[in-house]
């Protein structure tokens, strides 16, 4: 009977120092300026962000973002860097997007005055009349009046018009869907091991985006984006993770924010078994620890028992992931995407995409 009281004793103080210990493993808050000032400095990096008025306040870990946007792309993605500020509890985004401005320019066409060249001069000829030979006896008669010719009244010559100027190209401004897929060749490798969060990476679209039978994305625009999540595979961690997504793309030298539905890649881990078999080696140690000690043989027992499974876990190391250079990744969109364009579908090299 006191064999089974000090053993379940045993149990029991084996049980507090592993809570104890996963205790000590809590994150040490941030304060609220601090996230306040993390938050501000990472949406002032944002390129798609730099003329946008986005302010930040921080209360119990709860960020609050506030001001008017050009864009709904723009919105999402101070949100999306708020979020990923390490402390940050809670995002509440009360950012607001101004109407665009929709009118197409007008430029008046110059005017070209007709040119007027005078008639020739046309001299003034007086006819004469012959004067008879004289007559004997007969005198001679009076001389006929000089009958001069009406000078003729000059008529402007007409001049062809010059030919009109070739018409100028309409823009317009066409709206992408939410839901288009737009695919990126990446241009750099990305890789679980030595890739950070927050890393940006480049790219360019792989095909033409076509909408409304215009050119609105041409292939070839160079787009950029960000790591969102990266867990490499350690000793002991779980299974490797790489998740991207898209920032921005330049169309003819207009930068366009864009939010778009974030890509993944997760590699092989070990699993929840590696982490039972952990658990069980720390079990079975504090009960040796128990038998053959006692008290502080307990300790002893749980540590080395602890040991043991930890030493089985270093052996096996998760996958890596990676997505290389020049891969084809497809991302979605997650809302409409205005774009202003006086390119038709023909004018690209016939390799376009349609609302796919």
């Amino acid at each position: 009977m006191s064999m089974s009281i000090r053993f379940t004793n045993h149990l029991a103080l084996a049980a507090v120092l592993l809570a104890g210990v996963s205790g000590c493993k809590q994150a040490t808050p941030v304060d609220d300026a601090t996230l306040t000032s993390q938050v501000q400095q990472k949406i002032a990096a944002e390129s798609g962000l730099a003329n946008e008025p986005v302010q930040v306040s921080t209360t119990n870990g709860a960020v609050t973002l506030s001001g008017a946007v050009s864009n709904a792309a723009a919105r999402t993605l101070a949100a999306n860097d708020a979020a990923g500020v390490t402390g940050v509890r809670q995002v509440v985004n009360n950012i607001t997007v101004a109407p665009p401005v929709t009118a197409a320019d007008m430029t008046p066409q110059p005017v070209v005055p007709t040119q007027t060249v005078p008639a020739p001069k046309v001299p003034i000829v007086a006819k004469k009349t012959p004067v008879p030979p004289p007559v004997r006896n007969t005198p001679a008669p009076a001389p006929a009046p000089i009958e001069r010719a009406a000078a003729p009244v000059p008529q402007p010559v007409q001049q062809p018009a010059p030919p009109p100027p070739p018409p100028q190209p309409v823009v317009r401004t066409i709206t992408i869907p939410s839901g288009t897929t737009i695919p990126v060749r990446v241009t750099q490798t990305l890789d679980s091991a030595s890739t950070q969060q927050g890393e940006r990476f480049s790219g360019a679209v792989a095909t033409d985006i076509v909408q409304d039978g215009m050119l609105v994305i041409p292939r070839g625009s160079v787009v950029s984006g960000t790591v969102t999540e990266v867990h490499e595979a350690a000793h002991f961690k779980g299974s490797s993770l790489l998740t991207v997504e898209l920032t921005g793309v330049t169309v003819r030298g207009q930068n366009i924010p864009l939010a778009v539905t974030p890509y993944s890649v997760e590699g092989k881990g070990r699993g929840k078994n590696t982490a039972i078999k952990t658990g069980v080696g720390a079990a079975a140690g504090a009960v040796l620890g128990g038998i053959f000690g006692g008290g502080k043989g307990a300790a002893i027992g749980a540590a080395a028992g602890g040991g043991t499974g930890a030493g089985i876990n270093a052996v096996t190391r998760g996958e890596q992931v990676q997505i290389p250079s020049e891969s084809i990744v497809r991302f979605s969109l997650t809302n409409a995407v205005a774009v202003r364009t006086s390119r038709h579908a023909g004018d690209g090299d016939g390799s376009g995409l349609q609302n796919r």
